[in-house]
C-alpha cells in the first residue's frame, strides 16, 4: 500500500471499520461509503486505481458482504 499517503491510510482504516462494526450502517451506505472512498483515495493519490480497485475494493466488499451475511456481492451493485 506504499501508494497510498497516510491521509489515504486512515481514510480506508476508517472506511473498514465503519463497513465492519458501525451498529447502524445499512447496506446501501455501506455500498455508498465503498465508492465514496474509491473515488476519495483516488483524488489523494492519483494513478492509484488500479492497486485500490485490485487489492482494497475486494476486501472492502468482502466485509460488507460478512457484515449483512452475504454469500457474493449482488450483481447489480457490482462495478
Amino acid at each position: 500500500m506504499s501508494a497510498f499517503d497516510a491521509r489515504c491510510g486512515l481514510m480506508l482504516e476508517v472506511a473498514f471499520q465503519t463497513l465492519s462494526s458501525d451498529p447502524k450502517l445499512r447496506l446501501c451506505e455501506g455500498l455508498r461509503l465503498i465508492d465514496a472512498t474509491r473515488t476519495a483515495v483516488s483524488r489523494l493519490a492519483p494513478g492509484s486505481t488500479e492497486l485500490f480497485d485490485c487489492e482494497i475494493l475486494p476486501r472492502m466488499r468482502s466485509a460488507l458482504m460478512d457484515r449483512f451475511g452475504l454469500s457474493e456481492f449482488p450483481a447489480s451493485c457490482a462495478n
